[in-house]
């Protein structure tokens, strides 16, 4: 078993690399390292003594960035003794992607698709900042919420859980994919306030409603269908109302045989390229602005945009 005691990462980025190279999708990679458990309060790359033994330490977390950045699950590591554990990784088999998935355009996001058993609010690092977002346009004062690209209803659940005035909402979602507003009715059939319709988003004009005080859309707007510039102006203008608010999520991950993996891939690419995300990123935040909006960025394996009016 290969001990990693005092090679550099960059060593061990370039043996893993090598032994990935040559095993086969869900084999498992084990090495030796120091127990992160050790010590406290030491920062990744320290060198340490101990009992004659020189180590270099690094936290958990910069295993499991590890694993991740290598497409590989981190198991359960194994603990030898006080001063070393295993560390297990399991290559990630990247054919088990919605990414890769062959279907109609409509149902790639269907109820029966391997997008329908993502579940994002069970992630961390997409709920925390969710909530970040609705409290920060202040989800409590509003009344009108449109959700474009509402699928399955992922937001409109933490809405449920969160709002203090849930009673006095208005909620419209809409999605062209037929199986997933099926599904979304299903879930919501007993709230009176929610509404869902089947509908396409470059059409959102001919469904002639009144206008909202916060619209949502979560890794929708830069689907390859829609023209992004052009839509967000229009939904600005039209459905938005001038002292309301938006939510926006741009993904900046991928979802891989049950991991949800950091970095946003365009065509072309074979690694994380995020220039088309900053571009309508930057593009949104620019055109809020000039629309006399606030506007703030969190985010990680979701980038949040969340634009609140200063219009009085």
């Amino acid at each position: 078993m290969q001990k990693f005691n005092t090679f550099s990462m960059l060593e061990i980025i370039e043996i893993l690399k090598k032994q990935l190279l040559q095993i086969s999708a869900k084999d498992v990679l084990e090495f030796e390292v120091m127990n992160p458990d050790y010590l406290s309060s030491v920062y990744s790359g320290q060198q340490i003594e101990i009992e004659g033994e020189l180590f270099i330490y690094r936290g958990y977390k910069a295993w499991v960035d590890l694993a991740q950045i290598l497409y590989c699950r981190m198991l359960t590591p194994i603990v030898i003794s006080q001063i070393k554990v295993i560390i297990k990784f399991e290559k990630l088999n990247e054919d088990d992607s919605f990414h890769r998935q062959i279907t109609q355009k409509e149902e790639k996001y269907g109820s029966d698709s391997i997008f329908s058993q993502i579940h994002k609010n069970e992630e961390t690092s997409f709920i925390a900042h969710y909530l970040k977002a609705l409290q920060n346009v202040d989800i409590n004062k509003r009344t009108r919420i449109l959700n474009l690209g509402v699928n399955s209803g992922d937001e409109f659940d933490i809405i449920l859980e969160y709002a203090s005035n849930f009673k006095n909402l208005e909620l419209v979602g809409i999605d062209y994919c037929a199986s997933a507003v099926k599904e979304a009715k299903e879930k919501f059939h007993e709230y009176s306030n929610i509404d869902i319709f089947l509908h396409d988003i470059n059409e959102l004009n001919s469904l002639n409603f009144e206008k909202f005080d916060l619209i949502i859309s979560i890794g929708t707007l830069q689907s390859s269908n829609l023209e992004f510039n052009k839509l967000l102006m229009s939904i600005v203008q039209n459905q938005l109302k001038r002292e309301g608010a938006m939510i926006l999520g741009f993904p900046n991950c991928r979802w891989i045989d049950g991991e949800m993996i950091y970095g946003a891939r365009v065509k072309n690419y074979a690694f994380s390229e995020m220039g088309l995300l900053f571009k309508d990123v930057i593009f949104a935040k620019k055109y809020l602005q000039q629309k006399k909006f606030r506007v703030t960025i969190t985010g990680k394996d979701y980038i949040f945009l969340t634009a609140t009016s200063i219009v009085k």
